[in-house]
């Protein structure tokens, strides 16, 4: 992303690990090897993991270039056991796919307290800023051309889907009115001016939900989930560990049934929707892991109370692992 974003890019990205006991926890009955961390954002969790055991070796990986910098000048100490590289984690089969088994996979999803932060980034509806939300400063689609370019119906569809927002369709239509649309404040008054007042007043801020489903869609966050997850399991070697740190239903929904066929608990139930054609060559190996994997957490973790009241943005989290088979 903006990696060149200012001097104090890297001195003051901050990242808290959410649920830090439990992920080190349960990575550490995996056998030594390489793990990946897959949004390694500023290093938090993988620094702790890294001190929980000395044979374990680090594959880093981020598609935002301030998260990268911040994650090498955290992680400097840990020498060659750390390699950076960065992608998206839909593409860790081509990063990740010649170095052998990988006994550990961490996946902590969404947006970071520092890409909210950083007002220039877009992400957040609490700075006036361009319209930008991209992880990844060299990706072409913006949040810009989302609001200005994409049709009315292709906008109330992505706000209804990835904000579950019951207003989609009049927030579509009044981005439509006041188009072109040129800073978030722009698109927070189009939202707040579409929603009802009664509306406005519950729920926390009335641009959350859209502002989140504009995100997902700039950076295509749940087509590459699937994408990573459905590398991962090909890529985990006996006894080996994936986990992944959800903050929201519908990336949960998706890790929760990959989880669920991989286990064979699941066989009838449909693919999760993706904007990824898989030919049935793919659909076919995708079958075929069927029953390879034990979930190791029949509901999700959630953080403790303690833990949500010194980090409220923890809230939202849940946690699931699963464990590839031996035989």
């Amino acid at each position: 992303m903006n990696g060149g974003e200012g001097s104090g890019a890297v001195s003051d990205f901050q990242h808290r690990p959410v649920m830090s006991r439990e992920v080190v926890e349960l990575l550490l009955p995996v056998p030594n090897g390489l793990l990946v961390d897959g949004t390694v954002g500023g290093g938090g969790h993988a620094s702790l993991l890294l001190d929980a055991r000395p044979d374990w070796r680090l594959l880093a990986i981020d598609r935002d270039a301030e998260a990268l910098a911040a994650a090498r000048s955290r992680l400097a100490r840990f020498g060659d056991r750390v390699e950076f590289v960065q992608a998206e984690f839909g593409d860790l089969g081509e990063v990740a796919g010649e170095r052998g088994d990988i006994v550990g996979l961490l996946l902590d999803l969404g947006v970071s307290s520092h890409q909210l932060d950083r007002a220039s980034r877009g992400f957040s509806y609490r700075y006036d800023a361009p319209l930008d939300m991209r992880m990844d400063a060299g990706s072409e689609l913006t949040a810009a051309t989302v609001v200005n370019e994409y049709s009315e119906e292709l906008i109330a569809a992505l706000i209804a889907h990835n904000g579950e927002e019951r207003f989609a369709r009049r927030i579509a239509r009044e981005i439509i009115r006041r188009r072109p649309l040129h800073t978030t404040g722009d698109l927070v008054d189009a939202i707040t001016a579409a929603i009802p007042a009664p509306a406005r007043r519950r729920g926390g801020h009335p641009a959350k939900r859209t502002f989140q489903a504009i995100r997902m869609e700039v950076n295509r966050e749940l087509p590459n989930l699937e994408r990573g997850l459905d590398e991962s399991v090909h890529l985990i070697g006996p006894n080996g560990r994936i986990l992944v740190l959800a903050y929201h239903s519908l990336e949960d929904r998706i890790v929760k049934q990959r989880f669920q066929q991989w286990a064979g608990n699941d066989r009838d139930a449909p693919e999760p929707p993706s904007k990824i054609p898989l030919d049935e060559v793919r659909r076919a190996e995708l079958r075929a892991t069927e029953s390879v994997v034990t979930v190791l957490t029949r509901k999700p973790l959630r953080p403790q109370p303690v833990e949500i009241a010194d980090n409220p943005r923890a809230e939202s989290a849940r946690l699931r692992a699963a464990q590839r088979n031996a035989g």
